[in-house]
This record gives C-alpha cells, structure tokens and sequence, in this order.
C-alpha cells in the first residue's frame, strides 16, 4: 500500500534537531504557555497522567477498567486487583511523574532526530488510550490531540516536526511540577483521596513524603530534558 510506505518512510526519516537559539526560544514560548494557557496545558497533562496510571496497571498486573478525563482539568483511572500491595503503590504512584517522563522521553527522541517517529508512538499511545475511555469529554480530547498529532505525523514539513516536538518536550517538563505544587498547596490542607492521600493510606510514608519524591522526580527531568536540548548549559559543555 502506497499510503502505508510513504508513512514509514516518514517515520523512519530523521530530521536534525533545532540549534541552540531555536531550543531556547521554544523553551520561553513554552514556559509561557505554562504560564499564561494553563487550563489546556493541564489537560495534557491530565492525559499523561491518567495514561501513566494505565501503564502502570499493566505492567503490575492489574485490570484497566476505565480512564475519564473531565471538563475541570481531572481525571480518574479505574483498575481492578487487590486494593493493596506493590501493584497498587506503583500504579498510584505513576500518575504524577508521567508527564515529566513523557516530555524527559520526547526530548531525547527528537534529539536523535526522531521527531516523526515521537509524534507517531504518542498517536498510538492515545488510540490505546481511546479503547479505555469512558466518558465523552474524554473522548473528545483524546481524539482531538490524536488527531491534529496524526495529521501533522502526515502532512507537517518535516523541516518543522523538530521545533514542534522539542516543544511539546518543554511544554510538559515545564508543566510537570506545578500540579505537583498544587497538591502541596492544597490537597494536603484536607483530607483528600488523592493519590497521595490513598499512598498515606497503604504505606508508612506521609502525604508529604510522596510529594517530595514526585517534585524531585520532575524537577530532576526538568534538569536533564533541559541539558539534554541545551548541552551548551552544563558547566563542561564547550
């Protein structure tokens, strides 16, 4: 099949990485975005974070019932096993740092000059994601992003997919620790069923506890996305 072909050949193409000025302009355009777009920036992550409970869920064993993305930016994934043990650590403690991880594995990718072949691996990811949605808004979102990323995997200049997916690597290294900031703020103000919450509840270690190590794990990709664009930033560099 001709279309098929000229697919893979897309996605097997690589295209150069941006040079350092680009990268650093993405990077403040995204940082802006963070900033100033919050809303549909949380979105996406709300995606990624929802999608790394579902991996985690199979990795570990469980059953992926259900995934619902809403309208205020939340999400819930739903699994079925044993209400406690490793699996059930791990599966909660997976859905903060995956945006973070996400972003961390774009930048890397695109790095090596496989932007098309990053856009194309999300686009699957997201139509697995899809066969789990339970609800209309998230189906609505997943289709949306699934699409525009699948029509640019096809038609963008292939001169271009670099910049955009550098960006979506700053976009959500950027964004990973501000909901990590929020639940510091807020959610351990009151007693909440948040995955912090519900971790408290399985193991020994405080709410507080797994903030940090989710802060220190996004901040950490934050560090080693942004040297991974920018080398000309570490101390040796040069």
């Amino acid at each position: 099949m001709p279309w098929l072909e000229d697919l893979w050949q897309r996605v097997s193409t690589r295209t150069p990485a941006p040079d350092a000025a680009i990268l650093g302009v993405i990077g403040f355009v995204a940082l802006a975005c963070v900033i100033l777009a919050w809303p549909f920036v949380r979105m996406l992550v709300t995606v990624c974070h929802e999608a790394g409970h579902a991996v985690a869920t199979t990795l570990t064993g469980r059953s992926l019932e259900s995934i619902r993305l809403h309208s205020d930016t939340s999400g819930l994934t739903v699994s079925r096993g044993a209400p406690n043990g490793p699996g059930m650590v791990v599966t909660l403690f997976c859905g903060y740092p995956a945006a973070s991880m996400v972003g961390l594995a774009a930048a890397v990718t695109a790095g090596v000059g496989y932007a098309t072949a990053t856009l194309f691996l999300l686009v699957v990811a997201l139509a697995l994601m899809l066969l789990k949605i339970r609800n209309i808004h998230g189906a609505l979102v997943v289709v949306t992003i699934g699409t525009v990323l699948g029509l640019v995997v096809c038609y963008g200049p292939e001169e271009y997919l670099g910049w955009l997916v550098h960006g979506l690597a700053w976009l959500l290294l950027l964004a990973g620790p501000r909901p990590v900031l929020e639940l510091a703020l807020h959610s351990l103000r009151v007693g909440s069923q948040s995955d912090a919450a519900q971790l408290a509840r399985l193991t020994r270690v405080p709410q507080m506890g797994w903030v940090i190590l989710w802060l220190g794990a996004t901040l950490g990709a934050l560090a080693l996305g942004t040297t991974t664009m920018l080398p000309v930033l570490l101390p040796f560099a040069g």
